[in-house]
């Protein structure tokens, strides 16, 4: 018998008949003999009408009130499966997230968990019964409503499978786990057994879009043994875990890649002390995150400075540098929308050497030429032109052999 958290996505509870779905899949566990937690996500698109109807209201609605209205997206899922499992023989019992308590900090819109009271949920447990949680929300000290932020029903799940120290966290979405790259850009994708923590983060930060950022890190810190599946389809999924011996076998475990980048530069920018600061330091205070970033060498007392943004956050960083130009005598500033970042991620890479070079002449024979550059002790970037986005990444995915299983492939640089 094995204690699980079990979180269900939005598209998985997107309609009654998938409610059913999902409560004949929690049953079949049930009568293997597993305790079983369930966090759910508001229906697919309910959250979104949701903000909508706020929005018609007051186009600026955020805060308090605004969370109040989103939390009870998950509040009619929770009912419906409970409903759903207690007619086909299987005790449950729901709960919204100020029910558990789920406490949280006060950052309406964004809130982080705290703590978790177990009580209820062990007794309901200890008496036979499939706990039904609401994901996406908490309530704070003075018992206001939060919510997490988008894909925090992700998060409510690992917070939950890590305090009642659960043997897995299951993650169930639309897909059947984590893949090399993105199987719409590349038709032989491989859907990997196991990847770390420390690649999944990586990969969920540079565009892979499978596992919110903030589950996986929680996951990692307490380390709560992650799985992907599936809600549509059987299968062993991908186990998310700790790094061990054999994964140096596969150099490079996947390819992410976004193409919701933006690059601005100023040029002609005084080489002086202090001028990344001044340059940054004006987009941060934008609340704007930079990426990538790259400064050229000096001449003649005069350097450039590039850096890279969302997509979304263009127009406000590039009002803002119009302005740091004026300030500090640069020439000018430039940017460029129509730009893409590859990123080539794996634990093996600590102990092989080779693999940026192997990288560069596979996008050197294919003709795409490299705008910017960024490594880590387990993952090299690459910044490129938009256009040749699907190009370089099925000629990575072919050269480093990803379609075949780790023990099968040629990946290493000097094969």
């Amino acid at each position: 018998m094995a204690f699980i958290v079990q979180k269900y996505g939005g598209t998985s509870v997107g309609a009654p008949e998938r409610i059913e779905a999902v409560a004949d899949k929690v049953k079949g566990f049930v009568d293997e003999g597993h305790q079983v937690v369930v966090v759910v996500s508001a229906m697919s698109g309910e959250t979104n009408r949701l903000i909508e109807l706020a929005h018609a209201i007051d186009p600026k609605a955020r805060g308090r009130e605004l969370d109040v209205l989103l939390s009870t997206g998950e509040q009619v899922t929770i009912a419906l499966l409970s409903m759903a499992l207690a007619r086909r023989g299987c005790a449950a019992r729901s709960y919204t997230g100020s029910q558990v308590r789920i406490l949280t900090d006060s950052a309406y819109n964004k809130a982080r968990i705290l703590d978790i009271d177990q009580a209820r949920v062990r007794a309901d447990l200890e008496a036979g019964r499939v706990v039904v949680i609401a994901g996406f929300q908490g309530v704070d000290a003075e018992g206001h409503i939060t919510t997490l932020g988008r894909g925090g029903s992700d998060t409510t799940a690992v917070a939950l499978a890590a305090a009642l120290k659960a043997d897995e966290c299951q993650i169930y979405t639309d897909v059947d786990g984590v893949y090399t790259t993105d199987p719409r850009v590349v038709d032989d994708a491989r859907r990997l057994d196991r990847i770390t923590f420390e690649e999944m983060l990586e990969m969920a930060s540079l565009g892979s879009k499978v596992l919110q950022i903030r589950s996986v890190e929680f996951a990692g810190k307490y380390n709560v043994p992650l799985r992907v599946l599936s809600s549509f389809k059987d299968g062993p999924g991908t186990l998310i875990t700790l790094e061990d011996n054999t994964m140096e076998d596969a150099l490079i475990s996947g390819i992410a890649f976004s193409r919701d980048e933006a690059q601005l530069t100023i040029t002609g920018v005084p080489d002086e002390p202090g001028i990344a600061y001044r340059i940054l330091g004006a987009i941060a205070e934008l609340n704007i995150e930079v990426d990538m970033i790259v400064q050229n060498v000096s001449a003649e007392g005069l350097t450039d400075f590039t850096f890279t943004v969302h997509r979304n956050d263009y127009d406000r960083a590039m009002d803002r540098l119009r302005e740091v130009v004026k300030d500090m005598s640069a020439r000018e500033v430039v940017g460029n929308t129509r730009i893409a970042k590859i990123s080539l991620v794996g634990v093996g890479m600590r102990s092989h050497a080779g693999i940026a070079s192997k990288m560069f002449g596979v996008l050197g024979q294919e003709g795409v030429n490299i705008l910017m550059i960024s490594t880590s002790e387990i993952k090299i970037s690459v910044v490129v032109q938009e256009k040749y986005l699907e190009l370089a990444v099925r000629a990575l995915h072919d050269a480093f052999d990803l379609a075949r299983h780790p023990e099968e492939r040629t990946d290493l640089p000097n094969a």
